[in-house]
């Protein structure tokens, strides 16, 4: 078939999506074409900041050099293998991800919602073989507004209907709690004595930017030890310094007896996701256990370190906590000057501001609408919620150069 080599619109690209795309999404009519660093660009050249970071897959900035040659690099030497041989990059990857995550163990995947399928079946595994649970009767404890992926098991305690209904029947194995209210926590764990693990978000993303109280956290770590359950932290979009610490449960100084990871651990150059753990408990995981043929392949753990030496060397953590404090300080003046935005909250640069319009969802649509015209492009979530999350290389002047944009653009609501 031929090529078309003419340039198309940004709406011709929209409607080749709509007619060939199963319709999964609801992205704002803008049609990406070239990243770097903070900044995209459309298709007909217009200049974007993005604060979105694909959801906090690109903290290291698109098109990272450094990411970007290291990915060329292995590209031309050898992409995959499958796990049937060993290769010469997956030790030298395992080793680095143990001693900079402080864990005995890694098992490598792609996407995060594989790897949060791979928490959910060690934990399980461990429940049974170590715990001494009577096997299909363990239960992993999730939280209300919880998201951790669209796979069937993770979508059976899922709190959102659009990802749930139609779906079934659902995978059982789960109990539910309120989120950031540890008495819940403790109830749960008197009635059951069969809980093996519990699996949560640092600060859940998806919600609407919902941080827990201080030592919340370390709580929930306290009660897993007291009840011989796994404490599982889903750090697949708080982690790798988006919220002004390597991992959000830094904040509450606990380190939880998983962690999962995804999204910024290849700086958005290629899917990487991982499972860490102590040998205690990824000793479970023996031969045909468990597995991927593109898990661990040698492109996406050479991108992975890649990406995780810019995070360290250009100390991408400390100036997301640093600038996330700056910008939360000119949403709570922007609050200040309107009725519109009733709330901001956030940790480093994950943050959210509360539209004060409960009745009508399109209002956060609609100043979107107008940011990206304004040169920024932001999503809403959860109807009237605005989830601000730029790359963690911008600097000082292009963040307050972007909080003009977003209070000029919300005052012209007000």
């Amino acid at each position: 078939m031929a090529t078309d080599t003419k340039k198309k619109s940004s709406k011709e690209f929209i409607d080749l999506e709509n007619q060939h795309g199963a319709h999964n999404y609801h992205p704002l009519p803008v049609v990406l074409s070239k990243g770097e660093g903070v900044y995209v660009w459309d298709v007909e050249g217009k200049k974007y900041y993005d604060f979105l970071s694909a959801y906090s897959a690109v903290n290291q900035g698109h098109c990272h050099p450094r990411i970007v040659n290291a990915l060329k690099e292995q590209a031309e030497t050898l992409t995959l293998t499958s796990r049937a041989f060993y290769n010469d990059v997956l030790g030298p990857y395992e080793q680095y991800m143990t001693e900079y995550f402080g864990f005995d163990k890694v098992l490598p995947m792609n996407t995060g919602a594989e790897a949060v399928e791979t928490a959910i079946k060690i934990c399980r595994k461990w429940g049974y073989e170590k715990k001494g649970v009577e096997e299909n009767k363990g239960q992993i404890v999730v939280f209300d507004q919880n998201f951790h992926g669209r796979t069937t098991t993770i979508i059976s305690f899922s709190s959102d209907p659009d990802a749930r209904k139609n779906f079934g029947p659902y995978t059982h194995g789960f109990i539910k709690v309120a989120y950031n209210d540890i008495e819940a926590l403790n109830e749960v764990f008197e009635e059951h004595s069969n809980i093996v693990g519990v699996l949560i978000e640092p600060i859940q993303g998806e919600a609407g930017v919902m941080v827990p109280n201080d030592g919340y956290l370390a709580q929930i770590g306290k009660l897993c030890k007291q009840n011989n359950a796994l404490f599982i932290a889903d750090e697949i979009q708080t982690g790798i310094g988006r919220t002004g610490e390597l991992l959000a449960v830094n904040y509450d100084q606990v380190k939880p007896d998983m962690v999962i990871l995804g999204k910024a651990l290849s700086g958005g150059a290629y899917p990487v996701s991982a499972v860490l753990a102590d040998n205690h408990i990824m000793e479970v995981i023996t031969p045909g256990t468990h597995g991927s043929t593109f898990g661990g392949n040698p492109l996406g753990a050479k991108v992975a370190m890649a990406a995780l030496e810019v995070i360290k060397d250009e100390k991408l953590t400390e100036n997301a906590r640093k600038l996330g404090d700056q910008f939360r300080e000119r949403m709570k003046k922007l609050i200040e000057k309107t009725d519109l935005v009733c709330l901001v909250r956030g940790k480093g640069l994950l943050n959210a501001i509360v539209i004060n319009d409960h009745q009508d969802s399109s209002t956060a649509w609609n100043i979107c609408m107008k940011l990206s015209e304004n040169g920024l492009l932001a999503k809403p979530t959860h109807g009237n919620i605005i989830r601000f999350a730029p790359p963690l290389v911008m600097t000082e002047e292009q963040l307050h150069e972007c909080c003009d944009i977003i209070e000029k653009t919300i005052l012209e609501f007000a």
